[in-house]
């Protein structure tokens, strides 16, 4: 049976502790996919957090052209793409195919940030007085999503994430993992740096650990009013920054 693997440091990382993937059409169990350990956890943060120190320090024109790069790839690749999600999913491949065409919205609408990420200065403001703004990377982004849009979802919150420098830990379902995967490939086709996008396979357990751990600096999630309640209240709880959608 196929076995979907965590994207770790760039590469596919095999990991035992499955949890079953459906093919919703049938029923079946199509694939089974890893649930983190809490070593895998460890490891992954610390690869972002390495790898946040140097994408941060990285050009606007540099982020801007992984990810011009990235948005053809995805119209190249948007057949497979699109049966990955309907395999998982469920979505009709013409539902599967307009999903991508927004992910890609996302994508171009990063491409422009950067435009709004440059510092500036304004002299004399006051008798004395100059302005300086600068913009900073937050540092390593944890990206919760939910089953519903496997792909638009994930590069709602990645490339925005990306663009301003940040690295990013993907959470995706558990019951539609594989396109995650995918894009990780992808973004490291585009040129980016190997740990600065990481796929990490997991439950409600994984959520929460990494809700907790002092290395993460953001957390975005999209899913449940309950869930994301609590992991508003967790996240804040442990002083990070938190989008709960």
């Amino acid at each position: 049976m196929r076995s979907v693997p965590h994207f770790i440091n760039g590469a596919r990382v095999e990991e035992s502790g499955h949890s079953p993937v459906f093919n919703p059409a049938t029923g079946e169990v199509i694939a089974k996919v890893p649930v983190a350990s809490g070593a895998t956890i460890e490891e992954v943060v610390e690869i972002a957090r390495l790898a946040s120190q140097s994408w941060g320090r990285s050009s606007l024109s540099r982020r801007t052209k992984i990810l011009f790069t990235l948005r053809q790839l995805l119209v190249e690749h948007t057949d497979g793409l699109a049966a990955l999600i309907t395999t998982e999913h469920g979505k009709t491949d013409a539902d599967a195919k307009g999903e991508i065409a927004r992910a890609l919205e996302n994508v171009e609408y990063a491409c422009g940030l950067i435009e709004h990420l440059k510092g500036g200065f304004s002299d004399q403001v006051a008798e004395g007085v100059d302005v300086h703004s600068t913009r900073e990377p937050v540092g390593v982004v944890v990206a919760v999503t939910p089953f519903n849009f496997p792909i638009m979802v994930p590069l709602w919150m990645s490339a925005n994430a990306l663009a301003a420098g940040n690295a990013v830990i993907l959470k995706p379902s558990e019951r539609d993992p594989s396109v995650s995967v995918r894009l990780g490939e992808l973004l490291k086709e585009a040129g980016l740096p190997d740990g600065v996008f990481n796929v990490l396979q997991g439950d409600g357990t994984t959520v929460q650990a990494l809700l907790e751990h002092p290395n993460i600096d953001a957390v975005s999630f999209v899913g449940s009013t309950p869930v994301a309640r609590h992991v508003h209240e967790v996240a804040s709880a442990h002083h990070k920054p938190v989008q709960a959608l």
